[in-house]
């Protein structure tokens, strides 16, 4: 598939550059017989990635964030003579770190996701080099590319708010994840429109749905979507910044007035 072809097609120059760095990795791992990785990529650039690997039918890829239910990934490429269990198993830690840190007695449960992330940003670490972030009471886990973790080690208690909690730091090469709880609702609807399913879960009205519509703040299994009309299936992601995000969990069928129950993961 020709490079600038699939650029043309994309609109955001981000997404244009981000296509032509996974064209170029590929390419270089068919010429050199060698591996290569991409930086943390969001569940919106993970779903471009993929339709662009289905198109080039490359099945020498592997999807990966140091844990399975991860929702930044890095994409490992490699040659066609490898397993792809091989990659799983063995080459993850040759791209990624896991820097774990831990909070005094007086500090559990002060610190947020953004705390954390914004302690790696006054470093000038940019957000694509940087995977989950996994809060607990006492601390937390930052999946990292591996060529900075040695980075933050040395450098991230110099900053002000983790000097004063005289954090430890050290990098580990296991990560214990324990999943949220999953949450449910259910909703009724009277039809599958996006709009719709957007109006019950922000709560607001369908005109209010629309602007969040017409203000590109919905997303459809990760990929921006501003139609009204666009039918929802069971199964699907949906993202309304500042809202959350939902998944169609069960069509549950219709109520006594014909309005669809949907079982919906939060």
């Amino acid at each position: 598939m020709n490079k600038q072809i699939e650029l043309t097609k994309m609109q955001n120059d981000e997404d244009k550059i981000l296509i032509a760095k996974v064209i170029d990795k590929i390419k270089f791992v068919e010429s050199r017989n060698r591996f290569e990785s991409t930086d943390f990529l969001d569940l919106r650039q993970q779903g471009i990635v993929k339709e662009i690997l289905d198109k080039r039918k490359n099945d020498c890829n592997v999807f990966v964030g140091g844990y399975e239910e991860a929702e930044r990934k890095i994409v490992i490429f490699y040659p066609d003579n490898i397993d792809k269990e091989y990659v799983k198993e063995k080459l993850i830690e040759q791209f990624l770190n896991i820097i774990s840190i831990k909070l005094p007695n007086e500090l559990k449960e002060k610190y947020e996701h953004r705390n954390y992330l914004g302690g790696l940003m006054k470093l000038g670490i940019k957000r694509e080099k940087i995977g989950d972030i996994i809060v607990r009471d006492d601390g937390a886990d930052i999946i990292v590319k591996k060529e900075i973790a040695n980075y933050i080690s040395s450098n991230i208690v110099g900053l002000t708010r983790f000097q004063k909690s005289k954090v430890s730091i050290k990098e580990i090469s296991e990560l214990i994840y324990v999943p949220n709880e999953k949450e449910y609702i259910k909703i009724n609807i009277p039809s599958m429109r996006l709009d719709c399913i957007v109006g019950e879960l922000a709560r607001c009205s369908r005109n209010d749905a629309n602007k969040y519509l017409e203000e590109e703040r919905v997303f459809v299994n990760f990929k921006e979507e501003m139609r009204a009309s666009k039918i929802v299936n069971e199964g699907d992601y949906i993202t309304i910044r500042g809202k959350g995000r939902f998944r169609i969990d069960k069509i549950l069928g219709n109520t006594k007035s014909g309005r669809i129950s949907l079982q919906i993961e939060k």
